[in-house]
């Protein structure tokens, strides 16, 4: 049996909590939606989750640093995009700074305008009903108006690599 001690107010450090949760895998999936002039914008999170079944909810987190996420922010809605094992170009090019991160980037118009992103393992289209901040982040919670299953394998992340899931008893 082993005993941990903590301290009453124990510093925990950035890198260390990096380290831990990075060995956790997570989805990759794209936010994407489109700014005031119509162009498309889009940026990868790593938090992507179901939140509530009745009514149907999502939850993201995204680093208040973060010069795409206000832009989408305005207009209230988004799309997210499950990438699949055969999108890790997409992720790089999402995951850039500037403007042109969509070229290349195959798309069409989800029933909310957002762009989904071909080739993903789903599409998930919601409007944003909240948003918190929380430490360096902001914590959105959206809403789903329309969910489509895509194709493939989903794009997986942990320990700073890129995979995908293989199930127990598979080699």
């Amino acid at each position: 049996m082993s005993v941990v001690v903590t301290a009453p107010n124990p510093v925990i450090h950035p890198v260390a909590q990096r380290e831990i949760f990075g060995a956790l895998p997570t989805g990759v999936t794209a936010i994407t939606g489109r700014t005031s002039g119509g162009s498309p914008r889009g940026f990868v999170v790593g938090t992507f989750q179901s939140l509530s079944l009745d009514p149907p909810l999502v939850t993201f987190c995204v680093d208040k640093s973060s010069s795409t996420w206000p832009t989408l922010r305005s207009l209230g809605r988004f799309t997210a995009n499950i990438l699949s094992t055969e999108q890790l170009h997409v992720c790089r090019a999402l995951s850039r700074k500037g403007d042109e991160k969509f070229r290349g980037i195959g798309y069409e118009e989800s029933p909310l305008g957002t762009p989904r992103i071909s080739g993903a393992t789903a599409w998930i289209d919601c409007e944003v009903i909240s948003e918190v901040v929380a430490g360096d982040h902001f914590v959105i919670i959206g809403s789903i108006k329309a969910i489509t299953p895509g194709t493939g394998e989903a794009l997986l992340f942990r320990g700073g690599q890129f995979g995908e899931f293989t199930p127990e008893g598979r080699s």
